[in-house]
């Protein structure tokens, strides 16, 4: 079964837009949960423009699910995540006022960073994912930095997948088999929607979770929040 885990930070750049609490962030990520939503994610940057570091604090106690963190990890970062005891932590190698995430881990040039600070989450005992490029060479790099999982960076397959999508994937079944073979457990996310994720899910081996906000958010307002999750999970297969 691969899980759903839905990024709210659009939700949280809706409320930010008037200064007050509506709509209610964490309200939203309950109800994704009772709408079948099998984890939350929440992207808190620097400037906190979207996820605020006290909404992560006040959503540790509602999320029943996994609440997975992710973000560039300075120190103000890990602390947060620590203190908060995320289920797991998605590594992004974010700059401090990037608008979205567009590129992995150099696995290689910062692995020696990347060891030390997995082995502060996991004294934690916090899962570590750290985000990838469709790369076997950055996926088996990975493998040496002692994480848990990567996540691959899945822009290219989406923005590629209208114009030949047997073509977009190849790179990423490529990593997937990596990570397969090097032990890791494989998630993956940005850009992918209903338009594409059905096809994504089924080539990719041993995928266990997507994180997708910004398509999922998007759709909701068409079809309401309720039935965007559940169609969000109809093409992910078999639950």
């Amino acid at each position: 079964m691969i899980r759903l885990s839905v990024n709210i930070n659009k939700v949280a750049t809706l409320r930010n837009a008037r200064g007050s609490n509506l709509p209610d962030v964490q309200k939203f990520a309950i109800d994704c949960e009772r709408y079948g939503a099998q984890g939350i994610t929440v992207h808190p940057r620097p400037d906190q423009r979207h996820i605020t570091f006290r909404d992560v604090v006040l959503l540790r106690s509602l999320v029943k699910t996994e609440f997975n963190i992710e973000g560039n990890p300075t120190e103000e970062f890990i602390r947060l995540v620590i203190e908060n005891r995320a289920d797991q932590v998605t590594l992004v190698p974010d700059d401090p006022g990037q608008l979205t995430s567009d590129h992995g881990w150099d696995t290689l040039k910062h692995k020696d960073f990347l060891i030390k600070t997995i082995n502060r989450f996991h004294e934690a005992g916090i899962r570590v994912s750290i985000f990838v490029d469709p790369d076997p060479v950055m996926v088996k790099h990975a493998s040496d930095t002692g994480t848990d999982r990567v996540e691959l960076y899945t822009e290219s397959y989406a923005k590629n997948y209208v114009h030949n999508r047997e073509q977009a994937i190849e790179p990423f079944v490529a990593a997937a088999i990596e990570a397969n073979k090097s032990g890791l457990g494989l998630n993956a996310g940005h850009d992918l929607n209903l338009e594409n994720l059905a096809y994504f899910a089924k080539h990719i081996p041993g995928l266990l979770e997507v994180s997708i906000g910004h398509a999922l958010i998007s759709d909701a307002l068409y079809f309401g929040i309720e039935n965007t999750i559940q169609l969000y999970r109809r093409q992910l297969g078999p639950q």
